[in-house]
């Protein structure tokens, strides 16, 4: 089965065409954050979203940490799942389950350390996916994503192996590096926004590299 492929960071619909059609199964959809690239607005998301074909998923991601916030979000946009890009309460996600049972929840955890672990086993009872990013929640401007950096792939590696859900490997990406990613991690998909990006903008000669790569 060719691993899932999320291309994030998606600006416009000619972006997220060109990712759809070199390979991509899902685009990611950035909202308001604190930092980070590829934030465009809710009216565009809501523009992409309705217009991807079958069989393709697009991922809000949002910062709103309030079962009340997130839902309003997803109101506004109505991607077929939310990214969590920041911790929730679990009686969030079970507010979330119970509002919008047809939408899929993805956690974010920003692997730092032996207790991202604990982190994402915690949630797996309430989400449909995990995504471990290369963010850092606790500075005073949070990192919530798009850092273009790796982590320690052995935490990521566990993760994987523990998790009752399937799990996506962000952070630092490209087409030199995710042979090797696939190999120590072994996650059900792959996301990528900087590593197939220049100057910002959608790169298809990087992704198409990427995308060959990664079903090698």
């Amino acid at each position: 089965m060719p691993i899932a492929i999320k291309i994030c960071c998606i600006a416009n619909w000619d972006e997220a065409s060109l990712a759809i059609s070199t390979g991509a199964t899902i685009l990611g959809l950035v909202g308001p954050m604190p930092s980070g690239p590829g934030v465009i607005s809710d009216t565009t998301i809501a523009a992409i979203a309705e217009r991807v074909p079958p069989g393709i998923e697009t991922f809000l991601l949002s910062s709103e940490t309030t079962a009340e916030g997130l839902i309003d979000h997803h109101n506004r946009t109505r991607t077929t799942a939310i990214q969590l890009v920041d911790t929730v309460p679990v009686d969030t996600l079970k507010q979330l389950r119970k509002h919008l049972p047809g939408v899929k929840l993805v956690q974010v955890i920003h692997v730092q350390n032996q207790q991202s672990i604990e982190e994402a086993l915690t949630v797996t009872p309430w989400v449909d996916g995990l995504l471990l990013d290369s963010g850092n929640p606790t500075l005073t401007v949070k990192e919530l994503g798009g850092t273009g950096r790796t982590h320690d792939w052995a935490i990521s590696r566990e993760i994987v192996t523990r998790s009752s859900v399937p799990v996506f490997l962000a952070g630092g990406l490209n087409a030199g590096n995710v042979r090797k990613a696939m190999q120590q991690v072994a996650p059900y998909g792959l996301d990528i926004c900087s590593g197939v990006r220049t100057q910002g903008r959608l790169d298809p000669q990087k992704l198409e590299e990427f995308i060959q790569a990664a079903n090698q």
